[in-house]
């Protein structure tokens, strides 16, 4: 057992984790977040991807004692302080991209990541930065069309504000 200190949804955490024990369980079990799903736990599909220092990450692939010191984001991360939802996650509604939803969380994390980075994707940079995200209900057009319509937004956010 060790004691590790992170940022979870930029709120300060500091708790035991278990020798051995992964990132998404101790996001879901100790912390209680489970919107980050366990999924093939060898990291190919993408449903327990999380942001780590703001790069998206297969939480199932790293040790939470390796988290130690960094800043983590899972989708209950977007939400915004109100309880209403992010832009991005009303464009996945939307655009009808979360049919059962066990991929969502990873995808609007990833598709969030990318948008944070380069604020209008081509479709082609869209699904480079998805490719690591798996959908069981094969959505994939409306996950383009969810991040485009998160793209222009996004844009029309920092319009209004200006």
């Amino acid at each position: 057992m060790q004691t590790i200190h992170i940022k979870i949804n930029g709120k300060d955490w500091t708790g035991p984790v278990e020798d051995g024990e992964t990132l998404v369980d101790m996001i879901r079990y100790r912390l209680g977040l489970t919107g980050t799903k366990r999924g093939c736990e060898v990291g190919e599909c993408g449903a327990c991807t999380v942001l780590i220092d703001g790069v998206p990450n297969a939480s199932c692939m790293w040790l939470a004692a390796l988290a130690d010191g960094k800043s983590i984001t899972t989708i209950e991360g977007l939400t915004n302080e109100d309880g209403t939802l992010s832009p991005i996650q009303q464009a996945f509604i939307d655009a009808g991209a979360v049919q059962c939803g066990f991929c969502t969380p990873g995808m609007i994390l990833s598709a969030y990541a990318l948008l944070k980075r380069n604020p209008h994707p081509t479709r082609e940079e869209i699904k480079v930065a998805l490719s690591g995200n798996m959908c069981r209900c094969a959505t994939y057009e409306q996950v383009m069309e969810a991040v485009e319509r998160a793209s222009d937004l996004l844009a029309a956010a920092v319009v209004e504000k200006e």
